[in-house]
């Protein structure tokens, strides 16, 4: 039988994951979706949307479907989904592989602001200026919505939900980004000060850059830590050579 990996997927590292496995004969390769985003990618292989209801329903869906390896290659800020990888994997005793991009560094001339959390976030703007271009995505906006006397510059992929700061300006975008159009964007709205998550990246770090050049402080939420025992690789070819390594015990 054909080893089947299953990739929790979303992210750009986790669609050339899917295309590097669908492209090695005798591998089943399925990538699951949140279902978050409405208008998905291609990806190779196959593709499950929707959650699994919890770490049991994870877990009783890899033996189910005879899963021989899990790579949770989801956003570094999808703790949840994490979590119950870990506790499922465990349960049903399949091996847990994380792939997460390296988080960002910064450099001379940053004014970097990190903080643990988006309500820590909240709390350190009305120091750092009135006009804040927010770029933690759509989810999590509620940590903002009492700041009532200042105005916010929000881009995400899809529409925010409620609730959202009083003054708030809606920027449906999804990057990559060029360091002139952000500078451009920054310079329009008039922004103080950016707030972004430590995603990683290249696809989006054009603002830091941008933020860097203008002289704009930045505020950057930390990444949740790994559940306890699982570590990260940063690639997808160290991951694919640590996947062989796994595949190769479970034969």
């Amino acid at each position: 039988m054909s080893p089947h990996v299953l990739i929790l997927g979303g992210t750009a590292e986790a669609r050339r994951l899917a295309a590097a496995l669908a492209a090695r004969p005798g591998i089943r390769v399925t990538t699951s979706l949140a279902g978050r985003v409405s208008r998905p990618g291609a990806l190779d292989g196959e593709v499950r949307v929707g959650g699994f209801g919890g770490p049991g329903g994870l877990a009783s869906w890899l033996r189910e479907e005879r899963v021989d390896a899990v790579v949770d290659a989801t956003h570094p800020f999808a703790a949840t989904i994490t979590g119950n990888a870990a506790v499922a994997t465990a349960a049903a005793r399949v091996p847990l592989l994380v792939l997460r991009r390296p988080g960002w560094q910064p450099g001379p001339g940053d004014r970097w602001h990190p903080v643990p959390s988006l309500e820590a976030a909240a709390g350190a703007l009305p120091a750092l200026g009135p006009r804040v271009f927010l770029t933690t995505g759509r989810l999590g906006l509620a940590a903002f919505a009492g700041l009532t006397e200042l105005r916010f510059l929000v881009r995400s992929v899809e529409p925010p939900e409620p609730p959202l700061p009083p003054h708030t300006h809606v920027l449906l975008a999804r990057g990559p980004f060029t360091v002139t159009d952000e500078t451009a964007l920054l310079r329009e709205h008039r922004v103080d000060v950016l707030v972004t998550k430590d995603s990683g990246g290249a696809a989006t770090s054009a603002k830091l850059a941008a933020a860097r050049d203008l002289g704009l402080p930045v505020v950057v939420v930390r990444r949740p830590p790994l559940p306890e025992g699982v570590t990260a690789l940063a690639d997808v070819p160290g991951l694919l050579a640590r996947l062989d390594e796994v595949l190769a015990r479970t034969r």
